[in-house]
């Protein structure tokens, strides 16, 4: 009986340990993206809900790239990050349905979606793998920036050198357009970008500005080509530690978060063009329906791969 208090009390102990330690926030947005807000809120929030549970907000990708914090989660040495839908595909495959062409008519259909069944779904994979998702933020609808030129039509960029983050589907969609994409960490693509790696890259207005991306590559083509969330994660390991009351607190917290980030980035989304036009940079609409045409062999490869979720995420976009 001695041996099994001792045990309880020791067990007992470590939760609260587990609880009372600096909860580390990693992520990689820098100042003035709408992601580097909502982490400083989260931790507020968060802080405020627990009575006091200090928050290390640990930003600009200084615990790694989006690969490397969700391995960090996993292994605890972390304990939230708020990723990337390209890196969280290499553990949950099925995220990266959300990036299909064209799928989401506008970013409020996206968030609808995620915050059904299609979230529960992605979140179940996730906890398969060791990581717990807290809730979606918002990575905006994606676009074209080019370093000589604008692309309005698939034929325009075709040969194109292009970044894209480590997620197949934006590998898939360009590929199909007859660009040369390959992966690259997002912390990377400046210099990369400078030194002629790239011809462009693809990103929401939002990081494209916070980033400084714009003033290398002024051209931007408004394709609108696919969407992407930010899944806010914690591992699971640290998540199973937490009492009732505590995981309650961080899901309320990413949530609260959560709409606020979304929020500026539908504002920036649109103010972010005239401040840019301002700046120099030369902006031109794309040919939507070319673009269309020129992607649908990538969703005739997933409808292959995946045909109960393709068709149940095409129902829900356009529900």
């Amino acid at each position: 009986m001695k041996t099994l208090i001792t045990a309880l009390v020791a067990t007992t102990a470590l939760a609260g340990a587990t609880q009372a330690q600096e909860v580390t926030f990693a992520h990689g947005s820098n100042p003035g993206n709408p992601r580097f807000v909502a982490a400083e809120t989260w931790a507020e929030l968060f802080t405020e809900c627990t009575d006091g549970q200090s928050v290390n907000v640990a930003p600009s990708a200084t615990m790694g790239d989006d690969v490397e914090m969700l391995t960090s989660a996993t292994a605890g040495v972390i304990n939230v990050t708020a990723n990337s839908q390209g890196a969280m595909s290499q553990i949950v495959p099925e995220i990266a349905l959300l990036g299909l062409p064209f799928l989401f008519e506008d970013l409020e259909t996206a968030w609808s979606v995620l915050d059904g069944e299609v979230g529960e779904m992605l979140d179940t994979r996730a906890q398969d793998a060791g990581l717990k998702i807290l809730g979606f933020w918002d990575n905006g609808i994606r676009h074209i920036s080019h370093v000589s030129k604008t692309v309005p039509t698939p034929d325009d960029i075709s040969g194109m050198k292009i970044r894209t983050p480590p997620d197949t589907m934006t590998v898939d969609i360009f590929e199909a357009l007859g660009a040369a994409p390959a992966p690259l960490a997002f912390s990377e693509l400046p210099t990369a970008l400078q030194s002629g790696t790239f011809d462009g890259q693809e990103n929401p207005l939002v990081n494209i500005y916070s980033s400084n991306i714009h003033e290398i590559t002024p051209y931007i083509t408004l394709t609108g080509h696919k969407y992407e969330s930010t899944p806010v994660v914690a591992g699971l390991a640290w998540w199973s530690g937490l009492d009732d009351a505590t995981k309650q607190c961080a899901l309320d917290a990413t949530q609260q978060a959560g709409e606020e980030q979304r929020q500026m980035v539908a504002d920036q989304s649109e103010s972010l063009v005239t401040t840019m036009e301002e700046e120099g940079v030369t902006f031109e609409e794309a040919d939507r329906e070319a673009y269309i045409e020129a992607t649908r062999s990538v969703y005739d490869k997933y409808s292959e791969e995946y045909p109960d979720l393709v068709e149940a995420l095409r129902d829900a976009a356009s529900n």
